[in-house]
């Protein structure tokens, strides 16, 4: 049976274009949507083990900002049509877990095999509703799902004894901001690899400006929606099994992989990114898998879908150490970024404006003042004077606070 459209994740992306959203937070949510679909029932097999489509996607953007839990739920909402699929939760608890997987467990054959599964979709507009960074065993329990290894979990606890879990699945997206994130995560949630196990998509502007969705959307919506549904049900359904990796597919990951190796970005060279950097082929394979699943009914996965993969999930590194940069910092140094992001937004602010802006953080001008200089000599910020005069030691002309011109 042909499908309606010719790649699903460009589709639904023109679908839910209709709403302020950044184009790449749609794009990580159609592809949440495509792995919720696939479940364990597709995979690349590496003998040793094997690669599921799941991912743990998290949108980040300060509030109010992108609307962020209306993007997510768009692709949601689609895959939530198709009955066969179990969402979990919205609190992650062990016991909510267990019912949960319980109810999604599915039967079928390939290739006159059994296969069994318990896959789940977690989705939450607000990530801390869902988990709980600081319940270091509920954080352990999810790093541990995420590789949705081959055969039965078992979890043995103080009141029900054994809990037991065939060939579980767990695929989650999830909202949340820069700041609770930083009011949130211990380190020990990165050091201990839960953060290398998520891709981050993060955004601080809207793409347009869009006052009433209403009066964009085209009339035939509904009906492009009940094609991306019909199209999301044939992946469900019509793709189970294992990957086959053209050779041309091998030689590119290769390369891919050694050039990966001996060339560390410089955004990234910080030991937070280091368990990130050392999963990053896989989140690249898992990503591959929904391309080519988005694109066709053929388990093949070929060069353009690895390269795509890889082109999709190194974009979003450039923006990883904003997602991270307030943990473990002091309110002083929160509140001097404030101040520096306050003129830079604005491009050029009066000296004495600025610290009205910031007065109450730094009550003592001199702590002011080093900020300002700390800035100025980091290259964020200049100082200049509007009459040209030089500013000096008891100077009281009209100072400004700039943007540095890149000449």
């Amino acid at each position: 049976m042909a499908r309606n459209y010719p790649d699903w994740l460009a589709a639904y992306i023109e679908y839910a274009s209709y709403s302020e959203a950044p184009r790449k937070m749609h794009f990580w949510s159609g592809v949440s949507a495509v792995a919720g679909a696939l479940r364990r029932r597709v995979w690349i097999d590496q003998r040793y083990f094997r690669w599921y489509p799941n991912s743990y996607i998290v949108l980040v953007a300060p509030p109010g900002v992108v609307a962020k839990s209306t993007t997510v739920g768009i692709a949601t909402n689609l895959l939530r049509q198709l009955p066969y699929i179990k969402f979990g939760p919205h609190v992650v608890t062990w016991p909510a877990l267990v019912t949960a997987f319980a109810a999604a467990r599915e039967v079928w054959e390939i290739n006159g095999q059994v296969q069994i599964q318990c896959a789940l979709t977690l989705e939450s507009s607000e990530f801390g509703n869902l988990v709980n960074p600081g319940d270091r065993e509920m954080i352990d329990l999810l790093v541990n799902l995420w590789d949705s290894r081959s055969g039965t979990f078992e979890k043995i606890t103080k009141t029900n004894g054994s809990d037991k879990i065939e060939n579980p699945y767990i695929n989650l997206i999830a909202c949340t901001t820069p700041a609770w994130i930083a009011g949130n995560f211990p380190e020990y949630v990165i050091g201990g690899g839960f953060t290398s196990r998520c891709l981050f998509v993060y955004a601080d502007k809207k793409e347009k400006l869009i006052a009433y969705p209403a009066l964009e959307v085209p009339p035939d919506l509904e009906e492009h929606q009940a094609k991306l549904v019909a199209d999301l049900d044939q992946i469900a359904n019509a793709l189970c099994g294992p990957y086959e990796l053209l050779p041309e597919t091998i030689a590119w990951g290769k390369q891919w992989y050694e050039h990966h190796w001996k060339h560390k970005p410089v955004d990234l060279d910080d030991d937070r990114f280091s368990s990130y950097l050392e999963r990053k082929q896989t989140h690249i394979h898992k990503v591959a898998m929904i391309w080519a699943a988005a694109q066709s009914n053929e388990l093949v996965l070929r060069p353009q879908h690895l390269y795509a993969a890889a082109e999709a999930v190194t974009d979003l590194e450039k923006d990883m150490p904003k997602v991270f940069a307030r943990i473990g910092r002091t309110e002083q140094s929160n509140q001097s970024e404030r101040f520096i992001q306050f003129v830079q937004r604005r491009e050029r602010v009066r000296y004495t404006e600025a610290y009205r802006y910031v007065h109450s953080a730094f009550p003592n001008f001199r702590e002011f003042e080093q900020i300002v200089s700390g800035a100025v000599r980091s290259g964020q910020l200049m100082l200049t004077d509007v009459s040209g005069a030089p500013i000096g030691a008891g100077y009281t002309g009209e100072v400004w606070l700039m943007v540095p011109r890149l000449h």
